[in-house]
């Protein structure tokens, strides 16, 4: 672990040539005066003025400057915005938390949406404090076609997905999730997702672990081709997430998402790469990288996971026999403020297969250690919705001790920050992690609105987050009063040039953008069929059978 961080250490020298002052006017919207800029890509790490016009970043400068607005920066850390690529609570209040945590882009790539077009419409009407952004979810795709019963009137997101899940469970069957699909029903599928990419989804979400039973491998992998198609990621959940037996291993199914995305040629986002095996595949996904593909992952600082009580990961078989753990000690429900015993997690799962629990996985401990230093691994939260007691989305206004949940929604950034500051990390690297690298690595998937964020140079959209080094911290818990307490320490969050938090006080200003590809004329749908590969790749095998026919 020494020599990691000690090799690591370069990251942090100090860029020695000033920048020139780049602008004739010296009047700016915004004058960030006295901070100590930080910029991953370019390295830059002094202390500099920065002026802000038209939502960009206009100078970088040793010079005086005046703004409209001048905010004091003394001692502080000008950084780029952080970004959070899983962030699953898109509605006001989670979106409030995240800008405390200092996040200006928190994106939801692994759950995703159904009916992308609409969705971006919403939030664009509604207006929206950070930057928006989502993949389209293969899980809602299945569900319109293996659960017909159920009718989607709205574009389908992770605010009230739980509500479709608890409804088509109530006949014992959830077909999204343990069904195989036909051809037929994979064509009607991959259609779907090939619109959702036409309208400018930043790729596909293939959180397969919620569906190990009904999706085979050959569904992931033409999953993952209709993303590859447009060149974009596949952002996956694996199939065998965090269990570590001989053939349900992690690594195991990180080979399966990890073959297609190269045979595809698409980018690889691998969610919460923090369970068992995470070495291995941290290590494979550095080979990649060096032979150019365009693959990451994701961590967050947390012992204990979120998750819906009717996961397959919680079942018993799973949960005690292959992990070892007992219920009425790892499974916290966090509306009751209790720890389940195997009767009451059973219940449960019957009466709610939707319904949220607080799962702890004891070995993390040792391991978030090294996390906090591995290159192009990043932070991303992995939060929730942010909902009350009564298990209903809190308005804007409502008191951050009234939030329900887990800490990570509310604190992921800032617990880096100071796990990194005691772990002796060095703070250029904790920047890459919180922001650049994701910018970088969704930028090089060819998405013009990342290749602008992530960095604090002249010329990008002022994406800002500015915090003090000595003092950040996170203050949530998981004691129910205490899980929404906000992180401290990050005084001021700029969104696309506008002040969204000033002096830790989030204001009722709406400043955010789309981060989306641009809407295309045609899709690129192509129907899937096994027979026309076997006619095309063999010799005499016509009409014996038609293997369209058969479920695979």
């Amino acid at each position: 672990m020494r020599y990691l961080i000690s090799s690591l250490m370069v990251i942090s020298v100090i860029a020695g040539t000033p920048i020139a002052p780049a602008a004739v006017a010296r009047n700016y919207d915004i004058a960030i005066m006295n901070g100590r800029v930080i910029d991953p890509e370019t390295m830059l790490d002094a202390i500099r003025n920065v002026g802000i016009k038209g939502g960009r970043i206009a100078t970088i400068s040793t010079e005086k400057i005046s703004g409209k607005e001048v905010i004091d920066a003394t001692g502080l850390v000008v950084a780029p915005g952080f970004i959070d690529t899983h962030f699953h609570g898109v509605d006001p209040f989670a979106v409030k938390l995240a800008l405390r945590d200092g996040k200006t882009s928190p994106i939801d790539l692994e759950a995703g949406v159904f009916k992308v077009k609409d969705w971006y419409d919403q939030k664009a009407q509604e207006g929206w404090q950070a930057n928006y952004g989502t993949t389209v979810g293969l899980p809602m795709i299945r569900m319109t076609v293996h659960d017909p019963e159920v009718k989607f009137d709205r574009p389908v997101e992770y605010t009230n997905v739980f509500d479709y899940i608890n409804q088509v469970a109530k006949d014992g069957v959830a077909g999204w999730s343990i069904t195989k699909s036909s051809i037929a029903q994979m064509n009607q599928i991959m259609k779907i997702l090939d619109e959702d990419l036409r309208q400018g989804a930043i790729g596909v979400g293939i959180p397969i672990n919620y569906m190990t039973e009904g999706l085979t491998s050959y569904e992931a992998f033409e999953a993952q081709r209709v993303a590859g198609r447009y060149g974009r990621l596949s952002s996956v959940h694996l199939r065998y997430h965090g269990l570590s037996q001989t053939p349900t291993e992690s690594p195991i199914s990180f080979d399966e998402v990890f073959a297609n995305a190269v045979l595809v040629g698409a980018p690889l986002l691998v969610c919460h790469n923090n369970n068992w095996g995470w070495w291995e595949i941290e290590e494979k996904l550095q080979m990649a990288r060096d032979k150019g593909f365009n693959m990451w992952s994701e961590y967050y600082p947390y012992e204990a996971g979120f998750t819906i009580v009717g996961s397959p990961a919680l079942r018993p078989e799973n949960w005690e026999k292959i992990r070892g753990y007992k219920y009425e000690d790892t499974i916290f429900d966090p509306l009751s403020s209790k720890f389940l015993d195997k009767a009451a997690y059973q219940d449960l799962v019957k009466k709610e297969p939707g319904h949220l629990v607080i799962a702890y996985v004891p070995e993390r401990k040792s391991w978030i250690p090294y996390w906090l230093a591995i290159p192009h691994m990043t932070v991303a939260s992995d939060s929730g919705s942010a909902r009350g007691i009564d298990n209903k989305l809190l308005p804007w206004g409502a008191d951050y001790t009234k939030y329900v949940g887990h800490p990570r929604t509310t604190g992921t950034a800032a617990k880096v920050l100071r796990l990194a500051r005691e772990q002796g990390v060095p703070l250029m690297f904790t920047i890459a992690q919180l922001s650049y690298w994701s910018a970088k690595h969704l930028g090089d998937a060819g998405l013009q609105s990342m290749k602008e964020r992530g960095r604090v140079q002249e010329g990008k959209v002022a994406d800002l987050t500015l915090f003090d080094p000595k003092t950040v911290t996170d203050n949530a818990t998981y004691k129910l009063g205490e899980s929404g307490l906000p992180s401290t320490g990050i005084p001021y969050v700029l969104v696309n040039g506008t002040v969204v938090v000033k002096n830790s006080v989030v204001l009722p200003v709406k400043p955010g953008q789309p981060l989306r590809y641009p809407v295309e004329e045609k899709g690129r749908f192509v129907p899937v069929s096994i027979q026309k590969w076997a006619d095309e790749h063999t010799i005499g095998t016509r009409g014996i059978p038609d293997l369209n026919d058969e479920k695979f």
